[in-house]
């Protein structure tokens, strides 16, 4: 367990240089909501997801497409619906593409479900869509869903689970709620979970005490999976996931109520058996998608992690060195828009969706090189 947290503070666009200006590029506008992208390749153009629950190809030169068909039905209610989308590791051959949804239970609640079709090679049909997970109880009146989803170098899926504003569950392994889960490229457990043959554990369990992650990365550099989450008021993190590893919520947190009182659970903001974020804000930005720059276009880039953040209206670029992070600064504030998610594309460009009725897809690049 971490006793000190490496870096925090809210404050910190203030101590350091604001990032360089930078040139942005609209390529789509009147996007209902949009959660996620992921890229195709062969310059195919990108695949979007609306949370209301449609699934589009956007591609330069040819723009929007009609709703992709064969995407399963989602609850699209408060903060549910359609979520992630992501291509199979083997998709040149597959053609799969994974989603993860809110899907309806009983009582009118809600839980996040993934699974897979293959995407046809007109781009206009999601095949034999089949459900490989879910969210065990449904517990969500419309909140905390998690949803992002990512392959690693070696084929395992992860998958970031909110605990459905139920707070104390992100703590009982016996419920998926608040829980990073980790599955095989079928949807099946893989044998060495932490938690598998434990009686009265979930096997697809990797760490818990989550409250409602947002964004999910592979560090390019140490083929670690970083995650983020939304604390209450205040105590979003940055979190490097460890197997078996408890992250403290609801036990541990910088945060408080919305209501300005304390966390009824909570026991600090450093609590014996809990681990520390790499990184916290005292002062939430309502973080959200986030994407590591790996690429040889922009140099001045290299080394920086870009985070969206729904509340402030911005991108959080923040330097990365090994497990230490530091914020550089914000950018893209000035177009007042809630940032859903952040990719980098294959040509090295920065790619943003805006969580608006009106949602934006924008190209971003820096506005001088170095």
């Amino acid at each position: 367990m971490r006793h000190i947290p490496l870096l925090l503070l809210f404050f910190t666009s203030v101590l350091f240089a604001a990032p360089a200006a930078v040139n942005v590029t609209v390529l789509q506008t009147k996007l209902d909501h949009p959660w996620s992208l992921a890229f195709l390749p062969e310059k195919q153009g990108m695949l979007i997801t609306l949370r209301g629950g449609q699934l589009r190809h956007w591609q330069e030169g040819k723009g929007l497409s009609d709703p992709i068909n064969g995407v399963p039905n989602v609850w699209a209610h408060g903060q549910g619906g359609l979520l992630d989308v992501a291509l199979a590791p083997d998709f040149a051959q597959s053609r799969r593409v994974w989603l993860s949804y809110a899907e309806a239970g009983q009582e009118g609640k809600a839980g996040t479900a993934v699974g897979y079709g293959r995407l046809s090679e007109d781009l206009r049909q999601l095949e034999d869509f089949r459900t490989v997970f879910r969210q065990q109880p449904k517990l969500s009146t419309g909140n905390h869903f998690g949803g992002r989803l990512v392959f690693d170098s070696k084929g395992y899926l992860w998958v970031a689970l909110g605990e459905n504003n139920q707070r104390i569950t992100a703590q009982e392994l016996d419920k998926l709620q608040g829980k990073l889960v980790r599955l095989t490229d079928q949807g099946q457990v893989p044998n060495d979970n932490p938690f598998v043959g434990k009686p009265g554990a979930r096997p697809e369990i990797w760490s818990y005490g989550i409250r409602n992650p947002q964004g999910m990365a592979m560090n390019p550099w140490s083929q670690a999976l970083w995650l983020n989450e939304h604390g209450p008021r205040g105590g979003d993190e940055i979190n490097i996931p460890q197997k078996g590893k408890n992250y403290g919520w609801p036990l541990a947190t910088w945060g408080i109520n919305y209501s300005g009182l304390k966390i009824p659970e909570a026991k600090g903001g450093i609590v014996d058996g809990t681990e520390q974020p790499i990184f916290y804000w005292e002062k939430s930005p309502a973080i959200s998608g986030m994407a590591f720059y790996h690429a040889a276009q922009f140099p001045q880039w290299q080394h920086k992690l870009f985070i969206g953040a729904l509340k402030e209206k911005n991108v959080i670029v923040m330097s990365v060195n090994g497990d230490k992070v530091r914020e550089d600064g914000r950018i893209l504030g000035d177009r007042d828009r809630r940032i859903r998610d952040v990719r980098v594309g294959p040509d090295g460009y920065l790619y943003v969706l805006t969580d608006e009725s009106d949602g934006e897809l924008w190209k971003v690049s820096p506005a001088t090189t170095p």
